[in-house]
């Protein structure tokens, strides 16, 4: 599991270049990880999360203060899986999990 840091945000493609070298199997915080060929990643949308920020934004600029704006926590996560990089490293995903996936990259 890559925790969700900025430091391993930025290295993204070293973190899956070595889990696909040495057939390790790894869950990311980050779609764009499982875009560049790692395992699986299950977190926040970003979208929704950027049309949150969006809604507040709005509700700051018609007068409210951000003060008194409650804390809203990402409602919407993700899980996405990569068959290609599941074959590579002879890993086999089971049907029950792929059928779950809100995207599988073939």
């Amino acid at each position: 599991m890559v925790a969700p840091q900025a430091l391993f945000l930025a290295r993204r493609g070293q973190i899956v270049g070595l889990t696909l070298r040495h057939a390790v199997p790894a869950i990311f915080p980050w779609r764009e990880a499982i875009e560049i060929g790692g395992l699986m990643s299950y977190g926040t949308s970003f979208p929704d999360v950027y049309r949150q920020v969006g809604i507040y934004v709005g509700r700051v600029l018609k007068g409210e203060k951000p003060g008194d704006l409650p804390i809203v926590r990402a409602s919407k996560f993700e899980l996405v899986i990569n068959l290609q990089t599941a074959k590579t490293i002879g890993l086999d995903v089971p049907a029950t999990l792929l059928a779950s996936a809100d995207e599988v990259i073939e």
